[in-house]
């Protein structure tokens, strides 16, 4: 397995594009849009003058088996500096540690404190716990 950290200053052999359908087809019924995926990843990457972020990936060969987005939030000091937008791991390689591997490799990589959203049906809740994530606070949200 290869695991690989593209950042804001150093995504060359990344190809967002890729990463965007990944996550389209593995977040199931937890994901997005393709459209809000690839604004993310353009987040990630500093497009537009945004903070920037990271992009990690586990692949065996040529096949793309994990994903996580990373953004920051530029709000350093008084919410956590990064949030996780986007992890997935692909069907036939769930249960293999391939998620926590990418979880890890993401405690290791990113500064600061990272946050996370996570609806309370998600399997993936128990990942998060296990590797530290608590449920500090709850979320509300105003839409328009």
């Amino acid at each position: 397995m290869k695991y690989t950290t593209y950042s804001t200053s150093n995504h060359e052999g990344l190809v967002p594009s890729r990463v965007v359908d990944f996550l389209f087809e593995h977040l199931d019924q937890f994901g997005d849009e393709r459209d809000a995926i690839s604004k993310c990843m353009d987040y990630a990457l500093g497009k537009n003058a945004k903070p920037g972020g990271y992009v990690l990936t586990a692949e065996v060969g040529d096949k793309l088996l994990g994903a996580v987005i990373i953004n920051k939030t530029g709000m350093d000091g008084y919410i956590p500096e990064n949030i996780l937008v986007y992890i997935a791991v692909h069907g036939d390689a769930r249960g293999k540690g391939v998620g926590k591997s990418l979880m890890k490799l993401t405690e290791e990589t990113v500064e600061g404190d990272i946050a996370l959203h996570c609806e309370p049906d998600n399997p993936a809740k128990h990942l998060y716990e296990k590797v530290g994530f608590t449920s500090k606070y709850l979320e509300m949200r105003l839409h328009r």
